[in-house]
């Protein structure tokens, strides 16, 4: 049987698989400063998948590799990880013959390489080069168009076989992507508390408190982690976005779902504005929106609360608070209308909020992220005070 084949099961033994974590994780400042070593046990023949940038950052340690040892190919994903890129890379790797995949760069890159090795049952090494999103962690993949519209997401059947996380290389990406990936991490305990918070399931419940550890980690040490790059709080705010985070979708796995923040991320990936802005800071904005809705719609006011305490967060970091800081002032109502029926589809995780949520509920929640409490004031409490929404 090959390494990477799943074995036969028993028609009358039920088998439940969850993919939980990478096979391997290896950290460290110049960890990449051994990748000729780190790539070999898992094929011969790498194709490395990258965007531009990304490419640039690592060529470093690629013209270190010896081509007696391994016969290395590289690939562009494009813009998007799409159907139309896989399918490009699909005949890049057949071309070369290539026997593992090497992702490098931010979410879409690294979404692109963990699809295409499924796709051609090999290994799959991650290479994340900021912290701007867990998807160096996660068995899932997420699908655009060529335009950036999100299309659908892939849930896979393991995760990568190996995380390589280089704090060196992580330190050169923009400060920007550090918040985002802030962001796109508190968005762990905000869906999962409200999808899965009354779940029994043992693994279930340790990752919904892992996701309040999560967010408890990033109030208390996400500024200074910003301020002093390379400092002990950076690293393990760095850690916490893209491995911690990883780990509260492994543990929860489907249970532990994602839902209106990353439902609102979806929908203005539609809109052409959004473009410009990263991942992290739509769903950052879309945990607002998420909020909202409790407020309107439920009348929750343990979600006033929450949302005004993050709103005091984001001003601190810089994370979005408004469909202008998004770069939207001038987005047309329609526009939006869209945006918020395509959040609200019947597929759509939305729907794992424990009501019904209309586009024009929807609607009225995505332009009032900023409004004030009812009784007029604007003084949330503190991000390192306990709040539950």
């Amino acid at each position: 049987m090959s390494k990477f084949s799943s074995p036969s099961v028993s028609s009358s033994v039920e088998c439940a698989s969850q993919a939980i974590a990478p096979q391997c994780v290896v950290r460290a400042e110049q960890s990449l400063a051994q990748l000729e070593s780190l790539i070999q046990p898992y094929g011969q023949r790498p194709l490395v998948v990258a965007g531009e940038h990304s490419l640039a950052v690592l060529q470093p340690y690629l013209a270190a590799i010896s081509t007696l040892t391994l016969e290395l190919a590289v690939a562009h994903y494009g813009q998007d990880c799409s159907e139309a890129s896989l399918k490009a890379l699909g005949e890049a790797m057949t071309c070369h013959r290539a026997d593992v995949i090497v992702g490098v760069g931010g979410g879409k890159a690294l979404d692109a390489a963990k699809l295409l090795a499924h796709q051609n049952r090999c290994p799959v090494i991650t290479i994340p080069t900021s912290a701007a999103t867990c998807a160096a962690w996660t068995a899932l993949s997420n699908l655009y168009s060529e335009t950036g519209a999100f299309q659908y997401d892939v849930g896979l059947p393991r995760c990568p076989d190996l995380l390589i996380l280089d704090y060196e290389v992580i330190q050169t990406a923009p400060q920007r992507t550090l918040i985002a990936g802030i962001g796109d991490a508190l968005a762990k305990w905000y869906e999962a508390s409200v999808s899965s918070g009354h779940s029994q399931e043992t693994l279930t419940i340790a990752a919904v408190q892992q996701a309040r550890v999560l967010r408890d980690i990033l109030f208390q040490k996400s500024m200074k982690a910003i301020t002093q790059p390379g400092s002990d709080e950076w690293r393990q705010v760095v850690d916490a976005t893209v491995l911690m985070a990883g780990v509260v979708g492994g543990l929860g796995g489907a249970q532990c779902r994602t839902v209106a923040a990353h439902a609102v991320h979806n929908g203005l990936t539609h809109l052409s504005p959004t473009r410009a802005s990263l991942h992290g800071e739509k769903v950052a904005y879309g945990i607002l929106v998420q909020l909202r809705l409790e407020e309107l719609v439920q009348n929750n006011h343990l979600a006033t609360t929450a949302r005004h305490q993050l709103l005091k967060f984001y001003k601190e970091i810089g994370l979005p608070m408004t469909l202008a800081d998004l770069g939207m002032e001038d987005v047309s109502l329609k526009n939006l209308q869209m945006a918020a029926q395509v959040a609200c589809q019947p597929d759509s995780d939305l729907h794992h909020l424990p009501f019904t949520v209309m586009p024009d509920q929807l609607l009225a929640a995505m332009v009032s992220t900023a409004s004030l409490m009812a009784d007029g004031s604007a003084n949330p409490s503190s991000p390192s005070e306990e709040v539950c929404p």
